[in-house]
This record gives structure tokens, sequence and C-alpha cells, in this order.
């Protein structure tokens, strides 16, 4: 797996979407790439990391999901 962040539920109710992340990728790197590959629609775009609440990832060990908000 080379890509450090892939959007993996491009849509999580109203304001949130689900990406696979590796260990040590930055806020930054993470909302570059949502606000490129799913862009929100909003004004603000995708602004908030969300790394409370993560969940290891089933098919690649080593990485986790967590949410962004818009």
């Amino acid at each position: 797996m080379t890509e450090r962040v892939i959007p993996t539920r491009f849509v999580v109710g109203i304001c949130h979407m689900q990406v696979c992340v590796a260990e040590g990728v930055s806020d930054e790197e993470i909302l570059d790439v949502c606000n490129k590959e799913n862009p929100s629609g909003t004004t603000g775009g995708w602004n908030q990391v969300e790394r409370y609440d993560m969940v290891s990832c089933d098919t690649y060990p080593g990485r986790k999901h967590i949410m962004v908000t818009c």
C-alpha cells in the first residue's frame, strides 16, 4: 500500500467522511487528499481531522480509519 491517505467512505452523515491512514500522516496531508479527491461542497471544505475515535483497519494492518469534518 503506497498511498498514505485513502478515502474509504466519501459521505458519513451530513458533514463527515472516513479515511484510512498510514502511521505518522499529518492532519494537513489528510485534509489535502480529502479536499482534492472528494470536495465537500462547503466554503471551508474538509477542515478538521478527528483522531479521538480511530479504528484499526482490518484490511491493512498498522493503518487506522479516522473521520474528517467539513
